[in-house]
């Protein structure tokens, strides 16, 4: 399949505007931070998670196929060959994001943010057998420390840890499975198509189970926050594709972790907790593991 017409002029903006990438990847995790600050409110408030996965994929499925992308509608074609494994992808999406949502009810939101975060370590591991990369002793090492990480983070062994800390480990192993699927389909399926098939897969295999569950919410800020779950994710994943148009991945990744600090900042200020000890320890350790995983691909990317 031919690559879109956008790329050359993308390709051109990678090499003269790495800023406006940093920028627009800051963006994309603050409108992320907004998604999963307003799934814990109307968790909280009752509304079950599943129809809150639904609203977020039906919205952006809406948005993927409105008129917000144009006239232009060749992105959305894709090779028949890819289908399935567009669907595969959408189906993890909708895991991760079904599993994520039912913890963010019950997890402190820093503690599910770090959680996620182990979702690159968790590439580089599973890259050895379903992509045949090769792990060298630095990767291992991080690997190895991410998940020490994690342990420090969900407690298994104290009396704090909460049942809801292993569907966040559900959502981060399939958002790396999710992650891995995208690196196979990028340069052979367009983003838009990509998009597409992402919010397709969860309104259609949720809609009855929403359905099912549905609970009308009880005041208008609910029902605003209900369909703007839908838009704060598309719009995050909009800029996250655009910020790696204008700036490649090595340099993009360690503002990644911006969402950890916007996480903690909405747990402040909307529902008035703080990250204790513990968890600033274990995410701390997440971060370090994951930037030497990075530091370790840039280098090899330099050295081939």
């Amino acid at each position: 399949m031919a690559a879109p017409a956008p790329v050359s002029h993308l390709a051109r903006a990678r090499e003269d505007a790495p800023g406006r990438g940093i920028a627009l990847m800051l963006l994309a995790y603050l409108f992320f931070s907004f998604t999963d600050t307003s799934v814990k409110w109307l968790g909280l408030a009752g509304l079950p998670a599943l129809q809150l996965a639904f609203m977020r994929f039906g919205v952006h499925l809406a948005l993927s196929t409105g008129p917000m992308l144009g006239r232009d509608h060749s992105g959305f074609t894709a090779p028949r060959r890819l289908a399935g494994l567009m669907l595969l992808r959408g189906g993890l999406l909708m895991i991760s994001t079904v599993t994520n949502f039912i913890s963010l009810r019950y997890l402190d939101l820093t503690v599910a943010a770090a959680i996620m975060f182990s979702s690159p370590i968790l590439v580089s591991a599973l890259s050895v057998p379903l992509l045949g990369e090769r792990v060298g002793i630095w990767r291992w090492s991080a690997i190895l420390l991410g998940f020490v990480g994690v342990l420090i983070v969900v407690r298994p062994w104290s009396g704090e840890f909460h049942w809801a800390a292993i569907l966040s480990l559900i959502a981060a192993t399939a958002l790396a499975l999710f992650s891995i699927l995208t690196r196979q389909l990028a340069g052979v399926a367009a983003p838009r198509t990509m998009q597409l098939y992402a919010g397709l897969v969860g309104t259609v295999a949720l809609a009855p189970v929403a359905w099912w569950v549905w609970d009308a919410p009880g005041a208008p800020l609910e029902w605003t926050l209900m369909f703007a779950i839908g838009v704060f994710a598309w719009t995050g994943h909009h800029f996250f594709s655009r910020a790696h148009g204008y700036a490649p991945a090595s340099v993009l990744m360690p503002f990644s972790y911006s969402f950890l600090m916007y996480l903690a900042v909405a747990g402040f200020l909307v529902f008035g907790t703080v990250p204790d000890a513990m968890t600033i320890l274990g995410a701390g350790v997440i971060a370090a593991a994951g930037l030497v995983i990075w530091w370790r691909e840039r280098v090899r990317r330099t050295t081939c």
